[in-house]
């Protein structure tokens, strides 16, 4: 089995799932998957897909792996019952070939039975594509670009410069994750002490004792579109219904679902002085990160108390150059992914899973990248551009 525990998933899964049990539990939702590189055949491996999907469903939390999650001060007692009662569901998930080799996996079903499922399904794909395509892989070059950044991080004057892994659900595999982790840690330094800051995989944060990260992903906010009492408002809405579970914690909010412009305007004196902090997930990390300072600054809050996190598609030498830029004006953090879990000389497989659908509505990211855009319906693409006052992106040349 690929995946031998439902804590081998990004924390934000567990926060998230938090929510919807309080707030949301009748929530009905709809994911699809989608691979961005071109030409990459799936569908060979769809039969191996779902028998690895058939044994993660088949997984239930251990009581060790409850009490972990009941020792975090965020994590309520009801919640922790209801996951000693949980299991996924095999009936709410497809996976089906395309004649074109591309592979179809939709997740059709209740918020809270289904959010599960994302992280695991996607470290699985990765899997099973590379152990089929690369049956003798090059972990002597993967260690050796794993060496190359850890030099580059122990860099005269980057002693205070930390990251985290967010690599899950584009490992390489699940041994070479835990390989790669351990090596950070033994190099690096873990906890207040070290580089190393933690990692979202919370499987991994309880075997090697490490901080695990996360707080609230796109679903959130695209699921709000569908839950909130309107859709310009659905963002604040969002946010208002986060604070209201967590009062104060967990408070770095998410600012890529409707762009940086929208999210600034949503993103008012209350929030800057409720939320810890923003995490930049698509556009140009230094633009970003200078706007998120001068609105700080507009709404009176002092930047150097407030955390900025940087998440996308960082390598060690970007992560270096924001560090430089930003470092001592405002709180920093990093997580790495892919180049973190998948960089053994093998191009990396994009793959996302996401919502589409929330209550029979259709729901969608606006994102600072357009390729990160996803959504099945262009006319709710349209309205939702309108409705944020976002400007649709240049045509691409015939």
């Amino acid at each position: 089995m690929i995946i031998t525990s439902l804590l081998d998933t990004d924390l934000y899964k567990f926060t998230m799932m938090q929510v919807v049990l309080h707030q949301f539990p009748g929530a009905q939702v709809e994911y699809r998957f989608k691979c961005r590189n071109p030409g990459i055949d799936l569908a060979a491996h769809a039969d191996e897909i779902r028998d690895e999907i058939r044994s993660l469903c088949s997984l239930h939390f251990q009581d060790s792996e409850l009490a972990y999650l009941r020792s975090m001060r965020f994590i309520k007692s009801d919640f922790v019952d209801f996951l000693g009662l949980f299991k996924l569901n095999e009936k709410y998930i497809t996976v089906t070939p395309l004649p074109s080799g591309e592979i179809e996996i939709v997740i059709v079903g209740p918020w809270l039975h289904t959010i599960l499922f994302e992280i695991p399904v996607l470290a699985i794909v990765n899997e099973v594509y590379f152990r089929n395509t690369q049956k003798v892989p090059d972990f002597l070059e993967g260690r050796r670009r794993l060496d190359v950044k850890i030099g580059q991080l122990q860099a005269e004057g980057l002693a205070d410069l930390k990251i985290a892994d967010y690599g899950t659900r584009r490992r390489f595999s699940r041994a070479w994750h835990d390989e790669v982790l351990r090596v950070l840690v033994a190099r690096l330094g873990s906890g207040t002490a070290g580089q190393f800051a933690g990692t979202s995989n919370t499987l991994l944060a309880m075997k090697l004792g490490l901080t695990p990260l996360g707080t609230m992903a796109h679903e959130y906010l695209q699921a709000s579109q569908a839950l909130g009492p309107r859709l310009r408002d659905s963002q604040v809405f969002a946010f208002e219904s986060w604070a209201r579970e967590y009062r104060g914690d967990l408070g770095i909010a998410l600012s890529d679902v409707y762009g940086m412009t929208a999210f600034l305007r949503d993103f008012d004196l209350y929030f800057c002085k409720l939320f810890d902090g923003a995490r930049h997930d698509s556009g140009d990390p230094f633009q970003w990160g200078e706007r998120m300072l001068d609105h700080y600054a507009h709404n009176r809050v002092d930047p150097r108390t407030k955390t900025l996190i940087f998440s996308d598609a960082l390598t060690v030498p970007r992560t270096i150059a924001l560090y430089q830029q930003f470092r001592g004006r405002c709180q920093l953090a990093f997580g790495i992914g892919t180049n973190l879990t998948n960089d053994l000389g093998y191009e990396p497989l994009q793959i996302v899973i996401k919502m589409v659908r929330c209550n029979g509505q259709p729901v969608a990211k606006l994102s600072d990248t357009p390729a990160k855009d996803m959504c099945d319906d262009k006319n709710y693409l349209a309205y939702l551009r309108q409705v944020f006052e976002i400007a649709p992106p240049p045509a691409t040349p015939v």
